[in-house]
């Protein structure tokens, strides 16, 4: 007897009934992609502008890395950490090699690695710099998002993510983001260990800090004797049109052979690590900071995992061979250039900004007004998804696959909804 397919809206009900209230999705339910597509389970075709919050930079389904999954899969998935395996050696040594570090810490998820980050910092602040027990503190900044877990959400100014949910993690300063001279006020306190950033803040709405902010506040880390630690979990993996952020202006398309402009003591990555097919994260620093780890001191069950191993390699090899840190670049100039002719035949769009293909158009209305979401409801309806974070500001996030004529026409999908909503509030 052939089951009847359910309907995108008799889905949603099932998981309005059965599932936690904790996302508010944009109304399409997705089952199908490739590249730069998705398609609904009525069959409709998109372009997907969101990329999983930047964890498909290499394209849905890319052939290479589900065979790299499935090839592994057939073979072994899991051994836990209680056992060598043959896959995790051969990793640690491309990645830690990929990145210019001395060790890797695998964990699965991107929250799980930032928490890894505090972790390590806070022990070799103990370990190595001698600050008192228990009194080490971690810099974070406003506007960031780390994730959701007890101790990042101690780090947070934002309401949805802190009210109802403390007592919070002491240890944590909270300074402006941007802003050199509150970190050299803070970095005066002896028993600061870390400052912990984002090079670019995604969720917060694709704020791009002023140019030589990353640069002097490693520097002003580096004479204080913090650990600088970049959250590249949503900006790395050739993202913002250079393998990470942090790299600054340097020719990284193809790894980091070559000197960056910003080497963090700490780097997070996640998301893309896999291509948006498995959780896969990692922490990355040199052995001064990593060796401060023991046996038993931190751990994942899944963490490092042969199945892991095998999809990141693959996902990174793809992006070095289709270099896509270079197409997110000209790409990327390509979209910014679109959106800010736009610009000037509208009123409702005030400013467009990112890097790369990690970009932003801000609208001309509160936060807690409905009209960038309204945006996001029509360009759903012409077959583009994306969705606004922070009330009045929407995301452009592409898989870093996107070619010049699909940009192109991605932005004047973009340009109609925005004149057509404009006509008609």
């Amino acid at each position: 007897m052939q089951e009847t397919m359910m309907s995108s809206q008799d889905l949603m009900n099932l998981e309005d009934k059965y599932g936690a209230h904790n996302y508010h999705p944009l109304p399409v339910v997705l089952t199908k992609g490739e590249g730069v597509y998705v398609w609904d389970v009525e069959g409709k075709k998109y372009y997907d502008f969101l990329s999983a919050y930047s964890a498909v930079n290499q394209g849905h389904c890319h052939p290479r890395i589900i065979k790299a999954l499935n090839d592994q899969a057939a073979q072994l998935t899991l051994t836990s950490r209680a056992f060598y395996n043959d896959m995790l050696g051969p990793y640690e040594k491309y990645v830690t090699e990929y990145f210019n570090y001395d060790k890797v810490l695998p964990m699965n998820t991107g929250v799980e690695a930032v928490e890894t980050a505090l972790k390590v910092c806070r022990k070799w602040s103990y370990e190595v710099k001698g600050i008192p027990t228990n009194q080490a503190k971690i810099i974070f900044v406003t506007g960031n998002f780390h994730g959701r877990t007890m101790a990042i959400i101690s780090g947070s100014v934002d309401p949805s993510s802190t009210t109802g949910f403390g007592p919070f993690l002491p240890g944590i300063e909270i300074i402006p983001y941007n802003d050199l001279e509150a970190l050299k006020e803070a970095l005066e306190d002896p028993n600061v260990a870390g400052f912990l950033v984002e090079p670019i803040q995604g969720e917060a709405g694709v704020f791009v800090p002023d140019e030589g902010y990353l640069k002097y506040a490693a520097e002003m880390c580096k004479a204080k004797n913090v650990l600088f630690i970049a959250d590249e979990v949503q900006t790395g993996i050739a993202r913002t049109g250079r393998l990470l952020a942090t790299c600054g202006n340097c020719d990284c398309n193809n790894g980091c052979e070559n000197r960056p402009e910003i080497k963090p003591d700490i780097l997070i990555l996640g998301k893309a690590m896999s291509g948006g097919v498995f959780p896969v994260s990692a922490v990355l620093a040199n052995d001064e900071v990593m060796m401060a780890i023991k046996p038993g001191e931190h751990g994942s069950t899944f963490g490092g995992n042969p199945l892991a191993c095998a999809v990141a390699m693959e996902a990174l090899e793809v992006i070095k061979d289709e270099e896509l840190a270079k197409n997110a670049d000209t790409m990327g100039k390509i979209f910014r250039s679109r959106m800010e002719a736009m610009i000037e035949k509208t009123e409702l769009v005030t400013l467009v900004r990112g890097k790369g293909l990690l970009n932003a158009i801000v609208i001309n209305d509160s936060e807690d007004s409905s009209t960038a979401w309204d945006i996001c409801m029509k360009l759903r309806d012409y077959g583009l998804l994306a969705k606004p974070t922070h009330g009045n500001i929407i995301r452009f996030a592409p898989p870093l696959v996107i070619n010049a004529e699909q940009i192109n026409e991605c932005a004047d999908i973009i340009e109609k909804t925005i004149l057509e909503f404009e006509e008609q509030m």
